[in-house]
């Protein structure tokens, strides 16, 4: 620093005063003809230098004095270049700009010289690196883990005490199902599925397999579905058609294929053989999630459900292939190991089917899940999605296998 940039004698003519403030005032008010910076002496050199001690005598000889700072240099324009001002940091025990902000965060001044509210970064400044991100279930692990141990026991004890206490769980989960189905069709569609008679005759439905067998299901299932047509004409005729088609799809897809869980149970066997039908579901799903988890790269359906890849279905196959030779080895009667593979391959292909073609009327809904009744897993329907389509095969398998019995 040199000192011409404190105070050179102004010249005749020149812009005099315009700088004389940096000296400040003394007890007796502003000081008349304080020194000015000379030509050499620029605005923003004042905000990177220090200023001198004050010096007790000062020269008589300035022309304006501290009304030079605005009234020479024309006010705005010393401010745009960033003049310091009488009460700036310069004068008072106060961090200047560089001090307040940082190097790399100086904030830009207004045309007034005051600095904005919310000071912008730097152009320059350099960016925090993102934090790396891990890979997320997307649901909460301790609520989902939780609720399907739950629901476990509840299932596991109600089939080996009392098939009947079963089958009614069975028609409540079925009853359960309809109403989140049909909810969510006049929420998201406007579609007025009816669900008093598909409800009656759901549960209807699944008694009707467990007493009758399949052609009590067929029958119940013609009912249900001409109750649902009478009972939407006590309703004006706009929209009849799409909600009937929507009733009698309803009923299908919900109860009627229930109830193969229900003809499962008739057998002499049959708890075990439900049992087997959950366990090589559940397995399917859990193999499929594990293993797409953690080596799933190649999207197998993108356009209906974007997490499901190739990896997890070969998981899936995997899984259920083991655990079906297993089950059929040990937990059914005159079963063979190797028929529990292929049960194991039919299941893996339709519990992955059946779970992308509820994805698809999710998706067509506009919805992530049917409801949220059950934590970490949504609705009824989100968990019964893989098991209904996996019900009538597990059943028909199990009946070319080893018979009806």
């Amino acid at each position: 620093m040199n000192d011409s940039s404190w105070g050179a004698p102004p010249q005749a003519g020149s812009q005099a005063g315009s700088q004389a403030g940096y000296w400040g005032p003394d007890d007796q008010g502003p000081v008349r003809g304080a020194a000015t910076a000379g030509p050499a002496y620029d605005a923003h050199d004042a905000q990177q230098t220090r200023p001198m001690p004050a010096v007790a005598d000062v020269p008589a000889h300035g022309v304006h004095g501290v009304h030079g700072v605005h009234g020479v240099r024309g006010g705005d324009q010393d401010d745009d270049r960033g003049a310091a001002r009488l009460s700036g940091p310069l004068f008072r025990d106060e961090p200047s700009q560089a001090q307040a902000y940082g190097p790399y965060d100086m904030p830009r001044t207004s045309p007034d010289g005051a600095a904005p509210q919310n000071p912008e970064p730097m152009p320059d400044a350099p960016q925090p690196a993102p934090a790396p991100q891990k890979k997320s279930a997307g649901r909460d692990l301790s609520s989902a883990i939780g609720v399907g141990v739950g629901l476990g026991v509840v299932i596991v004890a109600s089939l080996f005490i009392v098939k009947a206490v079963f089958v009614g769980v069975v028609a409540v989960a079925v009853v359960v199902g309809l109403w989140e189905l049909t909810s969510r069709l006049q929420e998201r569609k406007g579609v007025k599925a009816p669900l008093v008679p598909l409800a009656v005759g759901g549960a209807a439905m699944v008694v009707a397999g467990y007493v009758r067998g399949a052609e009590g299901a067929w029958v119940a299932m013609a009912l249900t579905a001409l109750a649902a047509l009478v009972w939407r004409m006590t309703e004006p005729p706009e929209g009849y058609l799409k909600d009937v088609t929507a009733g009698v799809f309803a009923a299908f897809y919900v109860p009627f294929l229930a109830t193969f869980v229900a003809m499962m149970l008739t057998a002499d066997d049959g708890p075990w053989r439900v049992l087997t039908f959950l366990l090589l579901t559940v397995v399917s799903d859990t193999g499929a999630y594990a293993v797409g988890w953690r080596f799933g790269k190649h999207k197998l359906a993108p356009r209906i459900s974007p997490g499901k890849t190739r990896e997890g279905l070969l998981g899936a196959v995997l899984f259920a292939m083991v655990a079906g030779a297993l089950c059929m080895q040990f937990l059914i009667d005159d079963g063979a190991w190797w028929q529990g593979l292929l049960l194991g391959l039919a299941v893996a292909a339709s519990a992955t089917l059946g779970d992308l073609g509820e994805s698809m009327i999710k998706r067509d809904l506009g919805i992530k899940d049917m409801g949220t009744l059950l934590p970490g897993h949504g609705g009824i329907m989100d968990r019964l999605d893989s098991l209904l389509p996996t019900a009538p095969v597990v059943w028909l398998l199990l009946v070319i296998f080893v018979g009806s019995g």
